[in-house]
């Protein structure tokens, strides 16, 4: 058997599957590969906690049974990663925040933790984040921040809130990373760092034993290096595989909102958007631009203070009102915009995005995606908006903008890869409104497949 022990994952799980069933790699030497390469410099503060003993047993299983001749479930032996703010039981949960380390241990696992053991999977360790996840930046100045891998010779942001997430991935220290999306917390990284990331629709996979952020928006979620790798692992996540049959591009009905979504692009995502559009056009899609004027209304209706701000103060009160000075003064200050807000405004915001949700569901009924750019930019250098506030700021509400009019849409969405080699990554955003989840991947895996441009 050949040592690969210098190879990192840069491949889809069939391929790797293919791989290891040839003999040319074992679930042993894999996981191996991944706990080394997760002390290696380019992964500097992308881990909270590693499980090196539990993940190599796990893997030493899979090997054994697969010599006995058994027939493994698919995802049986493959390193997977989560996020800092599921609960594994007998450990305390910190979410990325130096305020929860006196915090109880977790009785259980979460219930998406106890259904990745189910599965086989190894777990090689919990990621850093942004902290309690509120920024889509992926900064954290008490735990360190992930260096984006797309550009060694810069410290560009990984994107957050599910920072090193993604950096597990695109780093090749996992098959899949589970992280979570409140505002865009999966897709951004994904976007940022070269991969594919899904946000189902919230309902689909349950919060049990996740720290909240907001209750109305979080959701459980992965990205990994391909659309069925996605789904495979929201199979495990959810408990319940959507039935997906693969379909060209051609015929597919996408529309393009003129509002907001294509405000203030960087020139290099301009390009590549335009040159998506044209791309899938060319094989046979339809694409439909509109004005789209009611993503003008988020902001309008999101106030005051903002679904976001209003429920983390409440989730995370105790720490705000007591602890804020061991706090990011940026998580801080946006959790505070929610304090004090009245409950009758509070219902109404409830009451104003349910009759928005059922508007845009009536406009968006005829087409099969929403499509746009996941965020307006590239990675920015990390040094910029560690030095200015109001970049940081100026920053972090550019990147939300895009994704968090999906989670206020209650939505679902994939950020696809729509870069060349030679760019910086940069994501495609499909998105559907709530339940869609099974007719929007069956039109991601053909927009996957037209926009393969090897990046």
């Amino acid at each position: 058997m050949t040592n690969h022990n210098s190879t990192p994952i840069h491949s889809n799980i069939d391929q790797l599957l293919k791989r290891i069933h040839t003999g040319e790699l074992s679930y042993s030497e894999l996981v191996q590969q991944c706990l080394a390469g997760s002390k290696k410099e380019n992964a500097a503060n992308v881990f909270t906690k590693t499980y090196a003993d539990s993940a190599l047993a796990v893997a030493h299983n899979a090997d054994s049974q697969l010599k006995a001749g058994v027939t493994l479930p698919t995802l049986c032996g493959l390193p997977i990663t989560i996020k800092d703010l599921y609960d594994v039981r007998g450990e305390v949960t910190t979410s990325g925040s130096v305020v929860r380390r006196d915090s109880k241990p977790a009785l259980v696992d979460a219930t998406i933790v106890e259904r990745i053991r189910n599965s086989g999977m190894a777990i090689i360790g919990k990621t850093n984040m942004s902290e309690f996840a509120f920024s889509g930046v992926g900064i954290n100045p008490h735990l360190g921040t992930p260096q984006n891998p797309c550009d060694p010779t810069h410290h560009r942001i990984p994107g957050g809130s599910s920072s090193g997430a993604a950096v597990s991935v695109a780093l090749g220290l996992s098959v899949a990373a589970i992280g979570s999306d409140t505002g865009g917390s999966i897709r951004i990284p994904a976007a940022l760092c070269g991969l594919v990331g899904f946000k189902s629709t919230m309902s689909r996979v349950p919060t049990q034993g996740a720290v909240e952020l907001a209750r109305s928006l979080d959701t459980v979620c992965a990205m990994t290096r391909s659309v069925s790798d996605c789904l495979r692992i929201d199979a495990v996540l959810s408990g319940a595989r959507l039935d997906v049959k693969p379909r060209p591009v051609k015929g597919a009905r996408f529309v393009v909102a003129k509002t907001l979504m294509q405000d203030e692009l960087e020139p290099s995502v301009a390009k590549a958007f335009e040159r998506s559009l044209n791309l899938l056009s060319s094989q046979g899609a339809v694409i439909t631009e509109i004005d789209l004027s009611e993503l003008a209304e988020i902001t309008q209706i999101n106030a005051p203070g903002g679904i976001s701000p209003i429920e983390s103060y409440s989730a995370c009160k105790e720490f705000v009102d007591h602890a804020s000075h061991q706090m990011d003064h940026r998580v801080v200050q946006r959790m505070m915009m929610g304090k004090g807000v009245a409950a009758t405004d509070y219902i109404k915001l409830l009451d104003s995005r349910r009759a928005w949700i059922s508007r845009m569901a009536e406009i968006l009924l005829p087409f099969d995606a929403l499509i746009s750019p996941t965020v307006p930019m590239q990675a920015p250098k990390t040094q910029a908006l560690l030095d200015s506030d109001e970049e940081f700021f100026r920053v972090n509400r550019l990147l939300l903008r895009n994704t968090f009019a999906i989670n206020f849409l209650d939505g679902c969405a994939f950020s696809l890869p729509m870069h060349t080699p030679d760019e910086l990554p940069m994501g495609l955003m499909l998105s559907a409104c709530a339940g869609n989840d099974a007719r929007l991947a069956e039109v991601a895996m053909g927009v996957e497949t037209a926009l393969d441009f090897k990046g």
